[in-house]
């Protein structure tokens, strides 16, 4: 009974690698600079795996407004780091809440002995502000977050967000566009962007369902989002 037992627990681990390695994603067909955003959202990450894979990168989910603080954030940059990956982590960004203290939240996680790639902050809703009330709040946090690290954040947000409600505003800092289509984003003013987040239903040994994954554009590269360390 043992041995039928342990041979069937082998052929599902071999069944669910098997699935998950049929797919072709991008990374497989192209030569551009490839990498993934993990959240709790994610579960429990085989990083040994992941560090073998194709992905330069990975973003970690720190924060969120106040005081929401990812449950696996700890782990998996500790994880990340041991195999091999370029880590960066990001907070998103709750426009009602006060500044200072999502920034306090971020900088308890985010630590700038632990970064290799520049904090990011994620943008995708004005929670109900006007356009107007929402830049406000919001560069004010982005002024806050370069003092506190020294440098400008890296910025994440949709294509069609950018285009409603940031257009214009956001030549200064180094920006990724989430657009899932097969075509690549182009933005109402041309901002040249330098990473495109193009698929949140990736795929990618070691994680089990959906990942987001990102690339870089161009002739962007890696050492452009390297956090400086002073």
């Amino acid at each position: 009974m043992n041995r039928i037992i342990t041979l069937l627990i082998s052929l599902l681990a071999f069944s669910s690698l098997h699935a998950q390695s049929r797919y072709t994603e991008c990374e497989d067909t192209c030569s551009h600079i490839h990498g993934i955003d993990i959240s709790h959202y994610q579960g429990s990450v085989f990083w040994e795996t992941v560090g073998e894979s194709k992905m330069a990168y990975v973003y970690l989910k720190a924060t969120e407004g106040g005081d929401n603080i990812d449950s696996k954030y700890k782990q998996n940059i500790d994880l990340a780091h041991k195999y091999g990956l370029k880590v960066g982590s990001y907070h998103f960004y709750r426009p009602k809440i006060a500044q200072q203290t999502q920034l306090e939240n971020f900088m308890t996680q985010c630590r700038p002995g632990d970064q290799d790639l520049l904090p990011m902050i994620d943008i995708e809703t004005r929670s109900g502000l006007s356009k107007e009330a929402f830049r406000d709040s919001l560069f004010i946090f982005l002024d806050l977050v370069e003092k506190a690290y020294k440098q400008k954040p890296l910025l994440y947000t949709g294509a069609n967000f950018y285009d409603n409600n940031l257009l214009g505003l956001l030549g200064d800092y180094k920006v990724m566009i989430a657009q899932y289509t097969a075509r690549e984003p182009v933005l109402k003013d041309d901002l040249d962007f330098i990473l495109w987040q193009y698929t949140g239903k990736g795929h990618l040994n070691g994680i089990n369902g959906y990942v987001d994954k990102s690339r870089f554009m161009g002739n962007h590269r890696l050492r452009e989002i390297r956090f400086r360390h002073r």
